[in-house]
């Protein structure tokens, strides 16, 4: 068994709660025991008004017992005073209510205030049984009285003490082992701490209840109220005398801890001094009085080096006039202290930052006597800080300033050119062309190295004064100061588009990248440098625009358009919510039977003001702000509900199809089986008369998780086809692999064939390998009879096209599929049927 399992097993606490029940348990019995063998014949008018005195008077005069909740009271005497006239019996009944009413100033417990009362009615009843056997001519409780007439002065003298000293040491005894118990500590040490002084209180009061005694046989009891001032002068001088002893003991601690804290802050100081990170004291002239350890260490000299310099020798030569003036103002009593950072120089002639404090310490005229310097080494703290500067203005890739850092000289060059008019200046954006694709194909890695060439190269094309900075990604802006005219700023955009061009060593392969940037010059009145920025970057997609690896000039047109386009993409965000998208369908044809196979469903903004809005106008704005998702969710599921009806209102409509494109951000979207498959149930169409369109680049941009979607699409039962096919860059390692149904023909190429004849074998070739695979193919753009002619005599299974039949909204299809399958009965020609629609030929599908 461990020590600490031993001590918790002995743990006198344990104990003191039952002890407290027991002796109150105990003081119960005594007082039941009393008041049963109370002598009620003798309860008189005068032991009325002794009892009265006593409890209400005698114990709010008492003497507190430090740091234990107990007191001694002048109704000591008075309960004294009660056994010597009316017996044990009364004085135990007095002796309880008194020290219950005692304890209620002091204890604010009930177990405490009873344990108090019980612990004095067990102490004063084993005083009153203490004299009846000690004490030979008392023979009965009740002639007790008797001690105080003359002749038995012995016998008075002899129970005044055995009732002091019984009643003391029953009284301690029982206090000093509640203490014990409480505290875990001997009841020897606890007693002769807290309680052996108290013996006076007991013999004081038992005297002064001898004296009343006798008094009250000779005179008669009032001479009782006589004796009540001798009473309390010598308890009040005895309160007096103790709360002396108090204060006197109190002032030795006080004196003692005031000694200890002197010592302790002496040798505080004294560590402090010889282990701070530097401390010194100086004269007012600037010699160095003492110095300690970590000082001599930051400096790299000794002490006795130290002592023959000053410390004007130390500091920085850039820091000296700033620190003297600081140094004067704190000599001459202008500040009390003066902090601030600085710089030192070591022995070996380093830069050391430091937090210096300095501090005068004067006499007592007020002359100045030395002064004291705190010195801390902060070196690395503002190395760390310039690291931080670095990381929040500079970009981690490249080195170069990034977005913030080019701002503020941006912020700089724009107040400039507010005060002087002459002044000039430019903003270049940069982004590389493709760069996507660069990254994609030789990894991150190379990517980055690729970053960081391209701004080590457009560095070396600019000046000293201009900055380059990193935007992120592969998006630079350049700005391009104090130039003397526009032709500066295209000559330095003109050298950077030169050296990009020139291929680049990656891993030991040449690569060859280009660039589009746009300009926009300070001559336009800009307030902010986020709105030179804006235009540049517009410059700069107006570049990429119309052709990359060029740069274009901001102008007035730019910015109409710019704010068209956003006026046009946040009314784009309204129309999805408020249903303004309509789906448009043209047909696809037989060209073998001339019959209605299918209709591709395409996208129309039907603006309540401007009308009809094609989708070149808003498809390209709904692809960059994501909004082509719930647009083409929107289609879909309007294409499919539609279909459904056409099916059921049609006899012959049960074999006609739908086909719906699904942009690259569609086909990226994890759950997107999931909702078309929900779509179909929630339109009951069937999914075999659902065409899903993919473009052939978006197919390959991924192609092993586009394998992956393309075959869980066709597990959900649709038809899959490729649409532009032949203007990507397909493999047909893959195209095998892909689970497509339908192979569709890019216009350009049925637009050209009938004059170019590339253009033509193109077709022929994409139509051979159809028929190789097995699946249909479908030539788009057919707008004349002889691209009619030769895509049937190239064996081409479907077509659509303004020749055919232009987009139309859902009420012309009704009046077109009736027409169709009447004409194709009667053996004429759909062609001829089909009337033309008002559509722009040059807008294309979603």
């Amino acid at each position: 068994m461990n020590k600490v399992t031993a001590r918790k097993l002995f743990d006198k606490r344990r104990l003191h709660a039952p002890f407290m029940w027991l002796v109150t348990g105990a003081g119960a019995a005594a007082c039941l025991f009393s008041a049963y063998r109370l002598n009620v014949a003798a309860i008189d008018l005068e032991f009325m008004l002794l009892a009265f005195v006593t409890v209400t008077f005698g114990s709010r005069i008492g003497v507190q017992i430090p740091k234990v909740k107990a007191e001694i009271t002048v109704s000591d005497t008075f309960v004294f005073l009660i056994m010597l006239l009316y017996g044990g019996e009364a004085a135990v009944l007095v002796a309880a209510a008194d020290a219950l009413c005692s304890s209620m100033r002091f204890a604010e417990r009930w177990r405490t205030r009873f344990f108090n009362a019980a612990q004095l009615a067990i102490s004063t009843l084993i005083a009153a049984w203490a004299i009846l056997i000690c004490v030979d001519s008392i023979k009965d409780v009740d002639t007790i009285i008797a001690l105080g007439r003359p002749g038995n002065s012995h016998n008075l003298i002899i129970a005044l003490f055995i009732m002091a000293s019984v009643q003391y040491l029953a009284n301690s005894g029982l206090a000093a082992a509640r203490e014990s118990l409480k505290r875990d500590q001997p009841f020897k040490i606890v007693w002769q701490k807290h309680f052996l002084w108290t013996s006076i209180s007991y013999y004081a009061g038992a005297s002064a209840a001898g004296i009343i005694v006798t008094l009250i046989t000779h005179v008669g009891f009032y001479a009782f109220f006589v004796a009540l001032p001798i009473i309390g002068i010598m308890y009040f001088t005895y309160r007096t005398y103790r709360k002396n002893i108090v204060e006197a003991e109190q002032h030795a601690i006080d004196q003692e801890n005031i000694s200890q804290k002197l010592m302790q802050s002496e040798q505080h100081f004294r560590n402090a001094f010889d282990h701070a990170a530097g401390m010194a004291l100086i004269s007012p002239l600037g010699h160095w009085l003492q110095v300690n350890s970590s000082l001599c260490q930051m400096l790299g000299y000794t002490e006795e080096q130290l002592l023959k310099m000053n410390f004007q020798e130390m500091t920085h030569p850039e820091e000296l006039a700033e620190d003297l003036v600081h140094i004067y103002s704190v000599l001459e009593g202008k500040v009390k202290s003066d902090q601030r950072e600085k710089r030192y120089l070591n022995k070996s002639g380093k830069e050391i930052w430091v937090l210096q404090s300095a501090s005068l310490v004067a006499n007592s005229q007020g002359e100045p006597l030395h002064m004291i310097l705190q010195i801390q080494d902060i070196t690395e703290r503002k190395l760390a800080e310039a690291q931080v500067q670095r990381a929040a203005f500079h970009d981690a890739l490249t080195g170069l300033p990034n977005r913030t850092l080019l701002s503020d000289r941006l912020s700089l060059a724009l107040a400039r050119a507010k005060r002087i008019s002459s002044h000039q200046f430019a903003v270049l954006f940069l982004d590389l062309d493709r760069f996507k694709l660069v990254n994609d194909s030789l990894g991150h890695t190379l990517g980055d190295q690729l970053l960081v060439e391209v701004s080590r190269r457009v560095e070396r094309c600019m000046r000293k004064m201009d900055t380059l900075a990193r935007f992120g990604g592969d998006e630079f802006a350049m700005l391009v100061d104090s130039i003397a005219g526009p032709q500066d700023a295209i000559h330095i955009a003109e050298r950077v588009l030169e050296a990009i061009s020139k291929p680049f060593d990656l891993n030991g392969h040449e690569h060859f990248v280009s660039a589009s940037i746009g300009i926009a010059f300070s001559q336009s009145g800009y307030q902010a440098p986020e709105n030179i920025l804006r235009d540049a970057d517009t410059a700069m997609y107006r570049a990429k625009a119309n052709g990359k690896a060029r740069y274009e000039i901001f102008d007035a047109k730019m910015h109409a358009a710019a704010v068209e386009m956003m006026t046009l993409e946040r009314e784009l965000r309204r129309a999805v919510d408020r249903g303004e998208i309509e789906v448009y369908y043209q047909p696809v044809i037989s060209l073998d039977n001339n019959r209605l196979e299918s209709f591709e469903a395409l996208a129309r903004w039907r603006h309540p003001t401007r009308g009809l809005i094609l989708p070149a106008q808003f498809i390209p704005i709904a692809e960059e702000t994501g909004l082509i998702v719930p647009v083409g969710m929107q289609v879909l599921r309007a294409a499919c509900r539609q279909l459904r009806e056409w099916q059921t209102r049609n006899s012959e409509g049960n074999r006609l199809c739908v086909s719906v494109n699904l942009s690259s951000r569609q086909f990226a979207q994890t759950d997107l089986v999931e909702q078309i498959q929900h779509i179909l149930e929630e339109t009951s169409l069937k999914p075999g008369c659902l065409c899903l369109e993919v473009t052939e680049s978006v197919i390959m941009e991924k192609a092993e998780t586009a394998t992956e979607m393309l075959l869980r699409l066709k597990d959900l039962g649709v038809r899959l086809s490729i649409d532009d096919f032949g203007t990507g860059y397909s493999s047909l390692s893959y195209l095998h692999r892909f689970p497509f149904d339908i192979l569709k023909i890019d216009q350009s190429f049925v637009s050209r064939m009938c004059r170019d004849k590339d253009s033509k074998g193109i077709v022929e070739t994409i139509v051979t390998l159809a028929r190789n695979l097995n699946k249909q193919v479908v030539a788009e753009g057919v707008e004349t009879a002889e691209q009619l002619a030769v895509l049937k005599s190239l064996g081409c299974d479907l077509g659509q096209g303004y020749l055919l039949s232009a987009p139309m909204p859902v009420e012309d299809v009704d009046r077109f599929i009736s027409r169709s399958f009447d004409w194709v009965r009667d053996g004429g020609s759909l062609i001829d049927s089909v009337p033309q629609s008002e559509v722009d030929a040059d807008a294309f599908s979603m």
